[in-house]
């Protein structure tokens, strides 16, 4: 049976901006599809937390996005779950540096795979359910989709890429299916071995004029806006960047 509550499905919504945006969502009302690749702990975590809020609003699905059919599998529970889709945000991402010289084909594959190829694939395999319920699809980009960060040409190539679907999907898939993007600036520093330090930091919030990293609630509020308050806009790649991307 088709349940009346709207349903989205996030992409790496297992930490940092994909958890953030799950709860944001949930607290408007949203059932939420979270999918992880490998952090099942934190995916379960997060899902019991929003069950025990409102029961039956959440469920996890494992997939590896990188590998063929994978995404059609995601795709095919996500809509089963609850027999409707209304909203897809990608934002599973892959960021880390690779310098022209050293990158290999390996980085291609993981970058590309995981940054353009999947978002594309997985909205393919959600249009039909997406059509019915006149949904809409956010995907999270990058300012550096456009000023490009030294050092990570595959990355900003990828969120490149994904800026260009997103116009394209906005002008093909209408007028059923809206989309949008959103661009996050200094939010959440990059973890693992994409990490900065202080000094570099610190010159990122010099050319900031807001003069501050930005929240993730900020970014949240972004995605909640153009899939529940924004029913006439589409084709739009909204920059959340505390004015950064006028200094780059």
């Amino acid at each position: 049976m088709e349940s009346p509550t709207p349903v989205v499905l996030i992409t790496g919504a297992a930490h940092r901006l994909g958890a953030h945006t799950a709860r944001h969502l949930h607290q408007r009302g949203w059932n939420l599809a979270i999918h992880y690749r490998s952090r099942e702990a934190e995916a379960n975590r997060l899902c019991e937390e929003l069950n025990e809020i409102r029961a039956g609003s959440a469920i996890v699905i494992q997939a590896d996005l990188t590998r063929p059919g994978q995404t059609e599998l995601l795709a095919n529970k996500a809509v089963a779950a609850w027999g409707r889709l209304d909203g897809l945000v990608n934002n599973a991402s892959v960021f880390y540096p690779n310098p022209t010289p050293e990158a290999g084909a390996d980085d291609w594959d993981t970058i590309m795979n995981t940054n353009l190829r999947a978002p594309f694939f997985l909205g393919q395999a959600c249009l039909p359910a997406l059509k019915a319920s006149r949904g809409a699809i956010v995907n999270l980009i990058d300012i550096y989709s456009q000023r490009p960060l030294a050092d990570h040409p595959l990355y900003c190539a990828s969120k490149s890429g994904l800026s260009s679907l997103t116009l394209s999907w906005a002008k093909d898939l209408a007028p059923e299916v809206r989309v949008n993007g959103v661009s996050p600036g200094a939010i959440l520093w990059p973890e693992g071995d994409a990490a900065i330090d202080e000094t570099y930091q610190e010159s990122i919030l010099a050319k900031t004029p807001l003069a501050r990293t930005g929240s993730p609630d900020d970014i949240a509020g972004a995605i909640a806006f153009l899939l529940c308050d924004a029913p006439f806009i589409t084709g739009q790649i909204l920059a959340v960047d505390g004015g950064r991307s006028l200094n780059m």
